[in-house]
Order: structure tokens, then sequence, then C-alpha cells
């Protein structure tokens, strides 16, 4: 069975699960997304956002393929570039971090480490790119109510991100790469080592 990580473009923006692909949560902020959801235009609201990242910014996300079959996702992009992140009650990111906005497996593939995969994935791209971090809004519930929207707390704790700013609900989670970029080994091997040491990854909520 292979798996292997591609990044999100407007080519195979598509291979988003059905729900998520109509899901404006992060890039639009509340008003304007209940607005787009009501008049039919989330998906439009969705590609127009992609564009827009990739345009100004680079890649924003990962794609997981099992034998060709897409099995999972995560997005990511700077606080800047996601409005929803305004309405965390833990907010602001910090100035030098992205915001890994959402981490989706597939219901047949949950439980395979994929989330891990992915995860790995997004660091090691913004590690390329000299960024410092990757920050995540948790939900202690471990099941939103928005259905992969926000990341399970426990999942983001045990693929190695610690809690910068504590809250009931959502609090901040912080994934520190600058020690990764002192190992002297390849990057890519360095965060492998350093995520797969970590706890065992919990099931992420399937979608």
């Amino acid at each position: 069975m292979s798996r292997r990580l591609a990044s999100v473009t407007l080519d195979n923006l598509d291979d988003l699960p059905r729900r998520c692909r109509r899901c404006v949560f992060w890039e639009l902020d509340p008003v304007a997304g209940q607005r787009a959801v009501e008049s039919g235009d989330a998906e439009l609201e969705k590609e127009s956002w992609v564009s827009a990242t990739l345009l100004d910014w680079g890649t924003c996300g990962k794609i997981a393929y099992v034998d060709a079959v897409p099995a999972g996702y995560a997005l990511f992009a700077p606080p800047s570039q996601v409005p929803r992140s305004v309405a965390f009650p833990t907010s602001p990111v910090s100035a030098d971090a992205v915001l890994l906005m959402n981490v989706v497996v597939t219901p047949a593939f949950a439980g395979g480490g994929l989330g891990r995969m992915l995860v790995q994935g997004v660091a090691k791209e913004v590690s390329r790119r000299g960024i410092r971090a990757v920050e995540a809004f948790g939900d202690t519930r471990g099941d939103s109510e928005r259905s992969g929207c926000v990341v399970p707390t426990d999942f983001l704790l045990a693929v190695g991100f610690k809690t910068v700013r504590p809250h009931p609900r959502h609090p901040r989670l912080r994934l520190d790469l600058r020690n990764v970029a002192t190992w002297r080994e390849d990057v890519e091997v360095a965060i492998e080592r350093l995520l797969g040491s970590m706890s065992p990854e919990p099931t992420l909520r399937p979608i």
C-alpha cells in the first residue's frame, strides 16, 4: 500500500472530502462565511481563497493519498490569510508561526497514522521556507461539532504540539521547529524523528 503527500492546488482541490470542499469556516469571517453558505457560494469562495493564498504566499495545504485514493488533508497559512483565526479566545497566533487550520482523515483510513504524516508534511514545508513554528487552536472536547474544522487537542499534543495559551475549550498550541534547524541532519529526517518520538496518535474524528 503506497502513501504519498501532494500540495493542494486548484487542480486537486476537488480531492478534499465533499463536506470540506464546501466549508469556509476558516477562510471567511463568521458573517461572510454564513452569507456564503446561505447563498450557495461556499465552494467558489473556498476556491478563491486557495487561489489567492497560493498567489500571495505559496503552498497552503497537503493531501494524503493511499494507492492514489484521497485519504485526508491538512490546510495551513499565515494567520493574516485566515479571517476566522481572530475569533478564537486564545488568539492571536504568534508572529513567527503559521496556523494549522485543520487535519482531516477520511473514515476508511482513520487510525493508520495519516494524521501524523500530514503534520510532518506541513512541518517540512514550512521549515524549508524558514518559518519557525506551526500553531493551532485545539478543541478539548475531541469531537468538534464542526467535525474536522478544529483539530482535537489530544491529537495535537500526541504529535508534538505544546500548549502556549491554555483555555478550557480552545487552547492555542505550538510546534516549535527552531531546534530542528540546528540538528546536523537532513531537515526532513530531523522532523520525522521529532514527531515520531511523540505519543501514539489518537484517531481523528472522521468527517
